[in-house]
């Protein structure tokens, strides 16, 4: 399904929403496959419907703008223009509170009281409050409550996201609820201490339909690359009774070397083993029911080595070079000729968060830099998925 999600660009201009919006329905009309899952995924009306449901419509430019603004992580066309029409004060706020100017965010708000909800970087941001939680600016928070900024809600749930605890309680002491979802964020990101803040409160651990699988699967699929923050997390479902499979890749997820050896003695073949999406994202712990793991390199079919590379694992990737891992195995090769890469490409095609330390292990360990494979990766979360 397409996930086209967008940020304004630094200079904004109504027009180019607008032609989007009309591109849209010009594809809609001719049942275009990538609009109507667009459409589905951004637009509450059509939600459930199916093609030929969606394709009878009545679908109009309004509804092609709503989908338009909620792409951009805005409520509705409305709040887009506002936004667009704002953009100057917008970016001088978002200054103001980056510098913990509190006095400077007051003067902007109220001289300008209708930027205290608008977005000011994304919707996921959020109006000045929330965008203020992120940053973990407390004083600035008080101050546009005081002013009448009512995104509390909204500005817990970014606070926990970023750890930012201080801001967190005080939200929730002053009205924000710790209800079903809230933990997802934390998950997404990783972090722990957003994590614990919600034990503490006895926040419920499901994803908003209830599903108690969903944050786990989360912890396990998440684009995030924070291995401390990633074990410990796992430590505290644990706690919390939790099933994790007494699987290597459950060990390895966990960071548990000493779990790895003893795998190792049972399966001496354990480094050199291909692993199979299942066994990297297992279906018991609630992955896969909502998408698929968000891994930076191809790693299906890879071995213990490819995984660590890419999700930062330097301990097990130091682990498993000490045992005689060969640094120039190749990863499955699928039914159509893809795979094949060595764990020198995972370290170099590694994300936003580059190591140059494992590249160097490698080539000093005599890496192949002359291998060649055929490559295919999904790529998701970008303006056209493919």
């Amino acid at each position: 399904m397409a996930t086209v999600s967008r940020r304004l660009p630094e200079e904004p201009h109504l027009d180019i929403p607008k032609r989007e919006a009309r591109e849209l329905l010009d594809q809609w009309r001719k049942g275009g496959r990538e609009a109507l899952d667009r459409i589905r995924h951004r637009h509450p009306r059509f939600a459930e419907a199916d093609d030929p449901t969606l394709a009878s419509g009545p679908f109009r430019l309004s509804d092609a703008q709503l989908v338009i603004a909620h792409e951009y992580g805005l409520a509705h066309w409305t709040e887009l223009k506002q936004r667009i029409e704002a953009n100057s004060l917008a970016k001088a706020l978002t200054a103001a509170i980056r510098a913990d100017d509190r006095d400077g965010v007051a003067r902007l708000i109220q001289t300008n009281p209708h930027l205290l909800h608008i977005p000011l970087v994304s919707g996921d941001w959020g109006p000045p409050m929330s965008h203020a939680a992120n940053l973990g600016r407390l004083e600035i928070i008080k101050a546009l409550a005081a002013l009448g900024a009512r995104d509390y809600q909204h500005a817990f749930d970014r606070a926990l996201l970023q750890g930012q605890i201080e801001c967190a309680r005080w939200l929730h002491e002053h009205g924000a609820r710790a209800e079903p979802g809230v933990i997802m964020g934390t998950c997404e990101t990783l972090n722990t201490a957003g994590i614990r803040f919600l034990a503490e409160l006895n926040a419920p651990f499901t994803n908003d339909h209830g599903d108690r699988l969903a944050p786990l699967a989360m912890v396990l699929e998440t684009y995030g690359r924070n291995p401390d923050g990633k074990h410990k997390t796992l430590e505290i479902f644990a706690q919390r009774g939790y099933d994790l499979p007494e699987t290597p890749m459950m060990a390895f997820h966990r960071g548990d070397i000493s779990r790895l050896e003893e795998h190792l003695r049972r399966d001496p073949r354990l480094i050199e083993r291909r692993f199979t999406l299942d066994e990297i994202y297992p279906p018991e712990c609630g992955c896969g029911t909502h998408g698929v793991g968000m891994h930076w390199t191809p790693i299906i079919g890879g071995t213990l080595l490819h995984l660590a590379i890419d999700f930062h694992e330097r301990e097990i990737f130091d682990w498993l070079l000490a045992r005689g891992a060969d640094i120039n195995a190749r990863a499955a090769t699928d039914v159509e000729g893809f795979g094949g890469h060595t764990p020198l490409f995972n370290a170099v095609v590694c994300g936003p968060w580059p190591d140059a330390g494992m590249t160097a292990k490698l080539l000093e360990h005599g890496a192949a830099k002359d291998a060649r494979a055929s490559l295919r990766k999904f790529l998701d979360w970008i303006a056209a998925p493919h």
